[in-house]
């Protein structure tokens, strides 16, 4: 079996506009739809420059809705306990995809 180096690894990109009107970029690290609904777990890209990542890795959880018009919508989860859940969920996703990269 041989490894691609020089495969092209291109990143999807959301552009989030916040209550001031400003543009934040953001990476669709992962997406998950269960019982509990839609989600997407996004992180800052380095090209936005509004924002200021404290911490490396800092990422948001993101609910997808549909509103009336049938446009995909991203709202906060307010439900402390699923966030918490949907959190591991991703967190353990993302350390076997890393283990998997690894081999």
């Amino acid at each position: 079996m041989s490894i691609d180096n020089n495969q092209e690894y291109e990143a999807e990109l959301i552009t989030l506009i916040d209550d001031e009107g400003t543009e934040h970029e953001f990476e669709i690290i992962d997406e998950l739809e269960n019982d509990d609904g839609y989600f997407m777990a996004l992180v800052p890209t380095l090209r936005d420059a509004q924002s200021e990542v404290a911490d490396a890795d800092e990422y948001y959880i993101f609910e997808v809705v549909e509103d009336e018009n049938g446009e995909e919508q991203l709202c906060e989860i307010e439900d402390d306990d699923l966030l918490d859940k949907l959190a591991e969920i991703f967190e353990t996703r993302y350390a076997q995809a890393m283990e998997e990269e690894e081999e």
